[in-house]
């Protein structure tokens, strides 16, 4: 009988650097063929797991294992780094870790280059993935270039073009557009009916459902809670903390017989006076590149709660990187507080405008959560007493409170993306820019921080809401869009093709399509039930409108 690809047996792991167990006796097997789906909150052991599926534990995260991960019957420990590359495929969190190449086509044509394949094998590995990736249009270009979404799909293709028989995705869809992650997800699904074994690790859980998972596996403090099939939502998953389907969570709630009220408050803030302003701006790289910004117009005022959203390599990143001074127009100009951002350093900007990086790996470099979080306020001239205020209440915000001696980069993709909201928290510029808050993030978390930052009075902080006159978060959420913001930019074609209320542009199905943006079914209600409730809501809050 041949064994099983994957069978994980009582698995347990504490990190040398954490005091509590990760993972706690962990136990299951996957059939050759089957799509399994691994969901639960941020830090629940996901990644964890993960590693030590693809030997990267105990090769390069330490600590006490025990218990067994079996490949056909092999044990992990007793194979070696090639042989086991050539079975799991893994795709990361955080593509910057796993791009080396400096060109698209060199790193797709990476890993079966290292294998010693023939020059024809590789280039006709390469070609089909990138065939069915759609990403023949990146081929020549450069990966420093590239977007967030793109280096993903880039990677993927880069592990595509191993052909492994285990295919381990760890947060695929975290930085992809919908339609992206929508024919992603076409791909992992057509994968397994061919007959690889897939692993898909996700917190859009929605949009994972789409391609119907054999199983569902759920965790939750390092232990399986759920495993089995998905037909209908398990009693055993807290819809407060994975973002589920509406109709589900509808269902959910009016079961619990207790319709949870949400506050609205942040949608009808009074805007005030423009605080950035673009004037026609246009911007390339150099000479040489196309236009990625072309007449960009565009007034952030106090009181805005923005949501971009738009196609991958859209230059939504490279549009906010002007407002906080990274980048400088190659024609017009943007005016932070009336200043023009060509006269002010990017240390001046920051008093104003705190900005998210979308891989928290190009924000992170100190050796403890708390000297991560003091590093700016020191920097802007903050009194002692006023930092530590700071970053107790940043660290509660995004729910890291007991993690301040914890070395960031030992914290998990979400936890680390966490402990670069709360550093910019920190700083209390007057304006906060997130890019994809959301990725690698359990819907929790990223509700009581956004609660907090869009000022609701279910999770307001007193240092935030005193600070924070607007908000502007770049995401592929659009449910997140849906529930903060009070004003959505559309961006594509170079420039803002629509900028209003979420109730009037993300009505528009065909230009939401057209812009690759797919509608969940939390927009999908809201718009059925808009005439009732007069706005956008949580799920939770449309349960007494539902009959």
């Amino acid at each position: 009988m041949t064994p099983a690809p994957l069978s994980v047996e009582n698995l347990t792991f504490k990190y040398r650097t954490r005091p509590e167990l990760a993972i706690e006796d962990v136990s299951f097997e996957l059939k050759q063929g089957e799509l399994l789906l691994i969901a639960g909150s941020s830090g629940c052991g996901k990644t964890t797991l993960a590693r030590c599926i693809n030997g990267l534990i105990p090769r390069s995260y330490r600590g006490e294992r025990s218990g067994k991960v079996l490949l056909y019957g092999k044990d992990v420990n007793d194979m070696e780094i090639p042989e086991m590359a050539q079975i799991v495929g893994t795709l990361l969190q955080d593509p910057e870790r796993q791009i080396v190449a400096s060109n698209v086509f060199n790193e797709i044509a990476f890993g079966p280059e290292n294998l010693g394949l023939p020059r024809d094998e590789i280039i006709a590995r390469v070609d089909q993935a990138m065939k069915r990736l759609n990403l023949e249009y990146l081929r020549e270009r450069e990966t420093f270039n590239l977007s967030g979404g793109e280096k993903q799909k880039v990677a993927l293709a880069g592990v595509l073009t191993m052909n492994p028989s285990i295919l381990l995705l760890d947060e695929p869809l975290a930085s992809l557009d919908p339609a992206s992650a929508h024919e992603a997800l076409q791909v992992f699904r057509s994968l397994a009916d061919e007959g690889k074994t897939v692993i898909l690790v996700e917190h859009r859980v929605e949009d994972a459902l789409e391609i119907k998972p054999d199983r569902l596996l759920y965790m939750e403090a390092g232990k399986i809670k759920y495993l089995g099939g998905i037909e209908k939502l398990p009693k055993e998953i807290d819809h407060t903390q994975v973002k589920l389907p509406a109709p589900w969570v509808v269902q959910r709630v009016k079961g619990l017989d207790k319709v949870e009220e949400t506050a609205r408050s942040h949608k009808s803030v009074e805007r005030g006076e423009p605080l950035v302003v673009f004037e026609d701006v246009d911007f390339r790289y150099g000479e040489d590149y196309p236009l990625i910004l072309q007449n960009v117009n565009l007034t952030i005022n106090r009181g805005d709660l923005i949501a971009v959203l738009g196609p991958n390599g859209a230059g939504k990143s490279t549009l906010v990187k002007h407002a906080i001074g990274l980048l400088k127009p190659t024609r017009g100009r943007v005016l932070v507080e009336g200043k023009d951002t060509r006269e002010m350093s990017v240390a001046q900007i920051a008093k104003v405008l705190g900005y998210v990086f979308q891989s928290p790996t190009h924000m992170l470099y100190a050796p403890t959560v708390t000297e991560e979080l003091e590093f700016g306020p020191k920097n802007l001239g903050f009194a002692p007493d006023d930092i530590k205020v700071s970053v107790k209440e940043s660290l509660s915000t995004v729910n890291l409170t007991g993690f301040d001696e914890y070395p960031p980069l030992g914290l998990s993709f979400g936890q680390q993306k966490r402990t670069t909201i709360a550093a910019v928290l920190a700083m209390r510029s007057k304006i906060m820019i997130m890019d994809e808050p959301t990725a690698g993030q359990d819907f929790a978390n990223y509700t009581k921080f956004m609660d907090a930052l869009c000022n609701t009075s279910n999770g307001a902080h007193s240092i935030l809401t005193a600070n924070f006159a607007s908000t502007l978060f770049i995401t592929h959420d659009i449910d997140l869009a849906v529930t903060y913001a009070n004003r959505i930019l559309l961006f594509g074609d170079k420039h803002i093709v629509a900028d209003g209320k979420p109730e009037d542009v993300l009505k528009d199905a065909d230009m939401l399509l057209k812009y690759r943006v797919r509608p969940t079914s939390l927009l999908s209600l809201n718009l059925e039930l808009l005439s009732k409730t007069g706005e956008f809501l949580p799920a939770e809050s449309l349960t007494k409108f539902v009959s």
